[in-house]
Parts: structure tokens; sequence; C-alpha cells
């Protein structure tokens, strides 16, 4: 594993923001990081940057300890907060070569490369950026370096609905590549579209760890037939039966459900996968 957090805990006097936190992410893997604001998606990340010293356990990145060993562990990371602070005195290009610098690193032909593709001029300067464009070069500055771990944090605030695809599609891309991707949304449709798992926390604690391709094996059923409608659903299971229609949800094999359909006149069938929102709102009610 690339990123390991042991029983990670850090405690403000008697506020426990993060509590024994366990959590891996692999090379080439893209793990999600829910819940809402102080649920402890912050904290973590910045105890994996060497931002903040743990109250107890550890969190360990290519085997160096995020905060004894900060500056060799920071070596193998980029990060993009949630809300920027940028140098405006700068162009994009300029930002780039100067964070790059810091890390021996040399950028040409793709700068421009990843700039056409993100709908950005690199030679503007960042004061006559609006809040969108700046996004767009930071994650230039994150996308581009040569590292294993890319950390980030709500990192489609302001962009666009194209340019939203088109950083997902660099997401996929940096994890064919082999990166690890840490990824802290509240959006779900983002975290299914690129993530491999997912954690949701809540009030500092890790409460539901989801592998994405599970999910495809849970199907959300509903169904309005002519005359009674059926008690029972495919499985066995009581359904409760709403006017004509029932709803239910379904983890049984395909073959089966469209058996039992057939044994009814319907009017309309609807069949769609379960999603992350059921079970965010499992923890989190009303997100």
């Amino acid at each position: 594993m690339l990123l390991v957090a042991d029983k990670l805990t850090k405690a403000y006097g008697p506020t426990v923001a993060l509590d024994a936190l366990d959590l891996s992410v692999a090379p080439g893997e893209v793990v999600g990081l829910l819940g809402p604001n102080g649920s402890g998606k912050t904290t973590s990340l910045r105890l994996f940057l060497g931002f903040l010293k743990a109250t107890s356990g550890t969190a360990i990145l290519g085997g160096f300890d995020c905060w004894a060993q900060s500056v060799q562990a920071r070596k193998l990371v980029t990060y993009l907060p949630g809300e920027l602070r940028l140098y405006d005195t700068m162009t994009g290009r300029q930002l780039v070569k100067f964070l790059g610098d810091l890390r021996g690193e040399t950028f040409g032909r793709e700068v421009d490369d990843l700039a056409k593709r993100l709908d950005i001029d690199p030679d503007t300067p960042l004061t006559r950026m609006s809040s969108g464009m700046k996004r767009k070069v930071a994650l230039l500055a994150v996308l581009l370096p040569k590292v294993p771990l890319i950390i980030l944090d709500e990192p489609t605030n302001t962009l666009d609905p194209t340019m939203r695809d088109e950083f997902l599609e660099q997401i996929k891309l940096a994890k064919a590549a082999g990166k690890a991707i840490l990824f802290s949304s509240h959006v779900l449709s983002e975290v299914e579209a690129v993530c491999d798992r997912v954690v949701i926390l809540r009030k500092g604690k890790l409460v539901h760890h989801q592998v994405m391709s599970e999910l495809t094996e849970f199907r959300k059923v509903s169904v309005r037939v002519k005359g009674t409608p059926p008690t029972t659903g495919p499985d066995g299971e009581a359904v409760r039966p709403d006017g004509d229609r029932v709803r239910f949800d379904y983890a049984g094999e395909l073959p089966k459900l469209m058996a039992w359909l057939a044994a009814y006149e319907l009017h309309d069938v609807t069949i769609e996968p379960q999603g992350l929102g059921a079970i965010y709102r499992r923890y989190h009610a009303g997100g």
C-alpha cells in the first residue's frame, strides 16, 4: 500500500476530530472520502500531508511517517485544497514552473497539452482569471508532477459541467498511469464515476466502507402491475405495495428478477443501480 493510516486519531482537548481511522490507498486506485462538514475529512487530509500532528496512531506515505518525516512524504504527493490561495502576481505557466522548481521538476510541452484540454491560456495573469480558471491552473499544478499520490479536496468547485467531465477523465488517466488518488467530494455522481472504493466518515469515525464494483449487484426496482400487486419479491422477501406500484431493493441474479417480472402483466418497470446516495443517507440523513 502507498498510503496507510493505522488508528489515526486527532483530538483538540475533549473534542475528537478523527477517531482511530484505518485506511489504505494502493497505487492505481482511486479512493473516495465522503462525509459532511465536521465529519473528519479535512482533518484526515491534513494529517496525511503532515500539516497536523496526530494525537495517536500513524499515517505512513511511501514508507515515510507523514509527520516525523513530512518532507520526504510530501515529495510523493500533490494536493488540491478546497479553498485556493494562489500567487496572483504570476501567470498560470509561471506558477506551474515555480511549484515544479520546488520539486526539482521541469515541464515542457505537457503544460500546453493539458492546458488545451482544460481550455485555459496558461500565460494569462492570475489576477485576470475567474475562480474557475484559477481552479484549472491549480489542476495543472496538481496533475503534471510525477508523484505517486494525488490528494483532492472538493476539486470540481467552480468548474463548469464540461470541465468537470474533463477533470474526471484526467483522474482516470492518472489512475491508468498507476497513480493513487484520494478524492474528497460532496458530489456523489463524481465519486461514483471514478472511485474504486469509498469510505464514509461520521463525527470523526469511519462508519462505512464500500467497494464500488459491489454496488452494481444492488438494484432499485419499481414495478406497476395490472391487477393485484405482488406481496413478495423475486427473492421471496415481503414487499409493501404502494397502490398498484411495488418498490424494492434487489441484490440477486438478473435472470431471476426477469422471470419474476414475466409472471405479471406490467404497466411499467424501472430498474436502476442503487448508487451511493441511499448508502450515504443511511449515515447522513438528508445528505
